[in-house]
């Protein structure tokens, strides 16, 4: 079933702020356009994520989905409010080499192999051979490509790209991952297959995550807790905490469970601003 949250965003904000993975305080994002004009691209978003927590971030086309990631990711700058992640400022967790990010695409170098391609961050960053080889072969073996660490990119489907540069963003094991529609690209089965994928991955490695999806059954079968966004400029209007019941496995099983499609109702009914808003829908 669905769960009705039991604190507000201003109160779990200021009782996590010590050791949320990702503090977000009313943050705005403006671009400067063409003539001196302005686009307001977020406005007043505040939002917290726990150590190992996986939230999923949906909304329309842009509502400030992909920028509210960026500016956690230190690829973008924050006009105004603060974030910060794991308790510094998001530049500091860049530099720290906080978090692993993965976009829709896989971005693989086409002339470095598997093995080559998810040792690259270590190398950039100076890791001995020995050292980054090693870890290499933990996180193909993590991902299910043991028998493909020396193909090169052009031989492999968009799910085992996507497997890579999962792996890549794992490689230096970041307590965050940052996903911007990583499965948005795949065929449906494909795409379902990479979302156990995933959750087999985040239940062995600890990691928080923020994923950003259009999809709501995606949202609902990956996440603890479901960010709804506004039509641009971007803020949050809603939160749906998913609780599928104790002992409840996120196994291709779930997708018939009577929690899971509570669950896509009530992420629905929060999208589309319903004003009898379902019991677990925390608005704004």
């Amino acid at each position: 079933m669905v769960t009705t949250p039991v604190q507000t965003p201003a109160t779990g904000a200021a009782h996590a702020a010590s050791v949320a993975a990702i503090s977000v305080r009313s943050a705005g994002k403006v671009f400067q356009v063409a003539k001196g004009a302005e686009v307001r691209a977020l406005d007043d978003v505040s939002l917290t994520v726990a150590p190992g927590e996986f939230v999923s971030l949906i909304g329309p086309s842009g509502c400030g989905k992909s920028t509210l990631l960026r500016l956690i990711a230190d690829l973008d700058e924050a006009t105004s409010g603060e974030i910060l992640v794991f308790g510094k400022t998001a530049r500091q967790a860049r530099i720290d080499q906080e978090y692993g990010i993965a976009f829709q695409s896989a971005g693989l170098l086409p002339w470095r192999s598997v093995q080559a391609n998810i040792e690259l961050p270590l190398e950039l960053h100076g890791v001995g051979k020995t050292e980054r080889s090693a870890r290499a072969e933990e996180l193909i073996e993590l991902v299910g490509l043991t028998d493909f660490r020396s193909r090169f990119p052009d031989q492999l489907s968009g799910g085992m790209q996507q497997r890579v540069a999962i792996a890549r963003s794992l490689a230096e094991r970041p307590k965050l991952l940052l996903m911007d529609e990583p499965f948005g690209a795949l065929d449906e089965m494909t795409r379902e297959r990479m979302q156990q994928e995933l959750v087999r991955i985040c239940s062995e490695t600890g990691a928080a995550v923020v994923f950003v999806t259009h999809s709501i059954p995606e949202a609902v079968f990956l996440s603890d807790r479901v960010v709804v966004m506004s039509p641009r400029p971007g803020r949050i209007v809603g939160i749906v905490d998913i609780d599928l019941g104790p002992g409840t496995q996120r196994s291709e099983g779930l997708r018939e469970n009577s929690a899971f499609f509570e669950g896509v109702t009530a992420v629905r009914e929060a999208l589309h601003g319903s004003p009898a808003a379902p019991m677990g829908v925390e608005l704004r």
